[in-house]
C-alpha cells in the first residue's frame, strides 16, 4: 500500500472519529471567555449620583449606577468605579487613574459638565429662567465648552499610558428638559438654550473621542420622553440629587453602551 493512500486512511479515519465525537456531545467545551476588566472614571454621572443605594457619603457611588449594571453581567468584571461627585476632567486626571493598570480592557468616561460650571447655570435657572444671573451663566458656560475637547484629549491620552491594552469609550449627556412641557415662554426659552448647551458639550466630547482614536456613545435618545420635567422622568427633577438620573436612568446609560457592544466579549 502506498504511503499516499496510508495518509488518506489516516486523515478520513480522524475526520470520522471527530463527527462522532461531535455526534455524541463529547467535543471538548469551547474555553470561556475572559470577563472584560472594567475601570469607570468620570463626574457624578459616572458614579451613579441620583440612582440611591449609595456606598458612600463623598463621592455618591451608587449600586445602581451604569458601571453596576454593567458588572452585574457576567460578561463584565468591574474593577473598581473610580468617579466621584463634583469631578471635572481635570480632577480625573489627577485623582482616579490610579485605579488603572495594564490588565484593564475596558475604560469608560463621563466627564465634562463640570468643566463648565453647569450647576451654577442650573441654580441661576431654574427659578428665575428669564433673569440676567441665568443669561450670564448660559453664556458663561457655552464659552467654557471649547476647552472641554483638549481637557478629554488628553485625559484620554492619560487613561491609554496607564492601561494600553483598554478600549476607551467616552459617554455624552443626556438632555435635562423637554421644552414642549415648560410652563411658559420664558422657561422654554431658558431649556431650550439649556439643551442647546448639552448639544455643543456632547459635541465636543464626540470630537475628543474622535481626536483621540477612543469611542463616544450619545444617550440622547435613550432618554427621549423621560427628561425631568415629563412625565415619567428618568432624571430627579429636585431635591439633592437634582438633575441627575436616577436608577431607570442609568439603566438608559448602560443600555446605550451595551446597544454599540461595549460591554461584549465578542
Amino acid at each position: 500500500m502506498s504511503d499516499r493512500i496510508l495518509r488518506r486512511r489516516r486523515a478520513a479515519f480522524a475526520a470520522g472519529l471527530a463527527t462522532l465525537a461531535l455526534a455524541l456531545g463529547l467535543a471538548a467545551p469551547a474555553e470561556a471567555a475572559r470577563p472584560i476588566a472594567y475601570v469607570a472614571l468620570g463626574d457624578s454621572y459616572a458614579a451613579g449620583q441620583g440612582g440611591g443605594s449609595y456606598l458612600d457619603t463623598e463621592c455618591l457611588l451608587s449600586s445602581n449606577s451604569y458601571a453596576a449594571d454593567a458588572d452585574a453581567s457576567k460578561a463584565v468584571r468591574l474593577a473598581e468605579n473610580a468617579a466621584c461627585s463634583g469631578a471635572t476632567t481635570l480632577d480625573v486626571a489627577a485623582n482616579q487613574l490610579d485605579r488603572l493598570n495594564h490588565g484593564i480592557t475596558l475604560v469608560t468616561i463621563t466627564a465634562g459638565g463640570n468643566d463648565i460650571n453647569s450647576t451654577a447655570v442650573l441654580v441661576a435657572c431654574s427659578t428665575a429662567p428669564s433673569s440676567v444671573e441665568c443669561a450670564n451663566a448660559l453664556a458663561l458656560a457655552t464659552g467654557m465648552i471649547s476647552q472641554v475637547e483638549g481637557r478629554l484629549v488628553a485625559l484620554v491620552e492619560a487613561v491609554r499610558e496607564e492601561s494600553p491594552k483598554a478600549r476607551i469609550v467616552l459617554t455624552g449627556y443626556p438632555y435635562l428638559f423637554d421644552p414642549a412641557n415648560a410652563r411658559t415662554p420664558e422657561e422654554a426659552a431658558f431649556m431650550t438654550a439649556a439643551n442647546n448647551a448639552t448639544t455643543a458639550l456632547n459635541a465636543a466630547i464626540a470630537r475628543a473621542a474622535y481626536t483621540s482614536g477612543a469611542e463616544y456613545v450619545d444617550v440622547t435618545d435613550e432618554f427621549a420622553g423621560h427628561a425631568a420635567n415629563s412625565i415619567d422622568p428618568w432624571i430627579n427633577p429636585a431635591g439633592p440629587d437634582s438633575f441627575h438620573p436616577n436608577a431607570a436612568g442609568y439603566q438608559a446609560y448602560y443600555e446605550a453602551l451595551a446597544a454599540e457592544g461595549v460591554y461584549s466579549t465578542n
